[in-house]
This record gives structure tokens, sequence and C-alpha cells, in this order.
């Protein structure tokens, strides 16, 4: 995703090309891009990197709207990966980190139940990357997620257990369900029943705004958990 604070450099640098190169700017006439006060990076798969719909419909460029709307100067990027797993999102930590993020909002695991992956596996992935995150002060959010009922009850409820499991041997902030009030409703998904639609992404950032801004202040105040 590209960050607003890209957006508005890339437009101060068209209006000079437009203006012409030779006259110089004076004091009164320079404009500063806004500072962040940090950056949260949104991992996840598909449904962090917003399939089928514009970038600007997807939740990560949606919630860093809501945080500015609502005085909080926080760039969103997006760092989703379609198709990922668990091993995968761990695969690429150390790329994360070079984003330099304050938090990290961590989706992921779906695809591993998809695939019937064994639920042990995914838990240790998750656990091992919020340790590497927290291990460079990275606050860190973790996304709940839960698995459709046609694998198996057992399957399905050992699965639904990894992110509270996690979320608690790691002590950082879980997200319930992080499609609460989206998954299963027609006109909230796209065709494939799986994918959010830009307003099914509307409602996953009021699922997850108040974490956000609840880690933010925990920053704040000088935690990182």
């Amino acid at each position: 995703m590209i960050s607003s604070v890209l957006l508005l450099t890339l437009a101060l640098c068209a209006g000079v090309v437009a203006g012409g190169c030779g006259r110089e700017e004076s004091p009164s006439e320079r404009r500063s891009a806004p500072v962040a006060d940090g950056t949260i990076v949104a991992v996840g798969d598909s449904l962090t990197a917003g399939y089928g719909v514009a970038q600007e419909l997807a939740y990560p460029a949606r919630l860093e709207k809501k945080l500015t709307a609502g005085g909080f100067r926080y760039r969103v990027i997006n760092a989703g990966v379609s198709g990922e797993t668990s091993s995968g999102a761990l695969s690429r930590i150390n790329w994360i980190l070079t984003l330099k993020p304050d938090i990290v909002i961590l989706e992921t695991g779906a695809n591993d139940g998809l695939r019937g992956i064994d639920p042990t596996l995914t838990k240790r992935n998750i656990q091992e990357i919020v340790r590497l995150l927290q291990a460079s002060n990275v606050t860190v959010i973790l996304a709940g997620m839960q698995m459709v009922q046609n694998l198996g009850e057992e399957y399905t409820e050992v699965f639904r257990k990894i992110y509270p499991e996690a979320a608690k041997a790691s002590g950082v902030r879980l997200i319930p369900f992080f499609l609460q009030g989206v998954a299963g409703d027609p006109a909230l998904n796209q065709a494939d029943g799986i994918h959010p639609t830009g307003d099914g992404y509307r409602v996953v950032v009021e699922t997850v705004y108040p974490y956000v801004t609840a880690a933010i202040h925990g920053r704040r105040s000088g935690g990182h958990n």
C-alpha cells in the first residue's frame, strides 16, 4: 500500500514540475509533508492484502484513514500476501522488521486451516513470529481466525484455540475473530464467500480499530504489549 505520506510527497513533486524548476520557492511557499507518529504494518494473507478489491478499499488503507480522522497520525503499511501460510509469514519477518514497525497486526493461519495443516505447527509459527517482533520492541496485535465446519468439529475447535492460547502465552492483544460480523454474510463477501467486499472491510476496520488505538495508547504510556 502506498502510504498517505508518500502520496502527498508525489503530489508535491508533481506540483514543482508543473510550476517549473527555475524558480526557487520562498520560505512561506515551502510546505513540509505531515510527519507520522508511528508505523503500523498489517501482516497477513489475502484477507489483509485485499484480494479482489481496490487497495484503497482493503482494511489497511481504511484503517489509516480512520486513525487519521481520530487524531492518530500513523501510517499503515499493507504487507499482506495472498495464499500465505503461517510458515510463509514467519519466513519474512526479518523483512517486515526493515519497515520499522511500531505495531504489527498479525493475521495469519487461515490458509493453514484450509490446507488441513497441523494446528500445532500453526500455533508454533505464530508464537515464534510474536517472539521475534517483541524482541525488536514491536507491539503485536493478534487477529484470531476460525475455520469452516466442514473440516470436522475436532479440527475446527483445536484451530479456534490456537489464537487465544498463543495470545495468552505471548502476552499480546487478541482480536477474538478478525471477520466478526462479516463471515457468513453474503452481502459483505465476494462471490467466493471467503474474501470481504469493500463494505465488508469497513466492518473489519470497526472490529480492529479499538485494539489498535489501545496499542497506541499503550506505547505512549511506555508499554510494548
